[in-house]
């Protein structure tokens, strides 16, 4: 089962959320929580925010817990940009792109695999 959470246009350019995105890619959900709350950056707090979104999702919607989950993908992409302009100068304008992104958060439920019992077929030796 694969939980999908969606943040879009949040007002952050997508570099510096792939910074934070990039730190916890590979961690379990119990240890993503405890390093980006632990990040000093805005970034990190946008994706502690997608983190307990998605959490919130997988535990009202289809009873899993935090230690059923974990991450299957994080995408960070490119939202709107709104264009400004500031007034310089001779009656020109300079233009300022602000940079707005998409957060993509996929989780998934971690297969418990029932343990095998190991029965030894060793064969006792000839003395």
């Amino acid at each position: 089962m694969t939980i999908r959470v969606v943040q879009k246009n949040t007002r952050q350019t997508p570099r510096k959320i792939r910074f934070a995105a990039d730190a916890v890619r590979s961690l379990s959900v119990e240890n993503a929580l405890k390093q980006l709350a632990v990040i000093e950056r805005r970034s990190a707090l946008v994706l502690l925010k997608v983190f307990r979104q998605a959490l919130a999702n997988a535990q009202h919607n289809h009873n899993l817990s935090v230690d059923q989950l974990q991450i299957k993908s994080i995408q960070v992409n490119e939202g709107a940009r709104y264009k400004r302009f500031r007034a310089v100068s001779r009656g020109r304008a300079h233009s300022i792109v602000k940079l707005a992104s998409h957060v993509i958060l996929e989780l998934e439920e971690v297969a418990t695999k029932p343990k095998k019992v190991v029965v030894s077929t060793k064969k006792p030796s000839k003395k």
